[in-house]
């Protein structure tokens, strides 16, 4: 069965630090461009990053720019969402996907995206 499970979420800090991991089962991820997209309440979930499925082209949403790192380890078939420098508008529940069309690039089109995780949830907060 196909799945991806997120992990790493909680309760930070404005200027705080959290590790988003993502694990796939059931497939292999390092076969798909992938991405992080959030959802905050009474919002539409929005593209954060995405990476492609080497790892060489990597695309973020102007929010998060140099504060957000996606990385991929395909042999751990892991993917990863460093995240510094938190705000409170970074408050959301956080989701992996795999691309279902991409893999030499990728996007942050969540039409793009076949296969989601659960999500996890992000409160940055004082």
């Amino acid at each position: 069965q196909l799945q991806l499970v997120e992990s790493g979420g909680g309760l930070v800090q404005p200027g705080g630090s959290l590790k988003l991991s993502c694990a796939a089962s059931g497939f292999t991820l390092g076969s798909y461009a992938i991405g992080w997209f959030r959802q905050a309440p009474g919002k539409e979930r929005e593209g954060v990053s995405c990476i492609s499925g080497r790892g060489g082209i990597t695309i973020y949403a102007d929010s998060v720019k140099g504060r957000f790192t996606i990385s991929r380890d395909n042999a751990k078939n892991t993917m990863y969402l460093q995240m510094n420098d938190l705000k409170p508008e970074d408050t959301a529940v956080y989701y992996c996907a795999a691309d279902g069309y991409r893999y030499y690039t990728c996007s942050t089109d969540r039409a793009d995206f076949a296969s989601w995780g659960q999500g996890t949830q992000v409160t940055v907060s004082s």
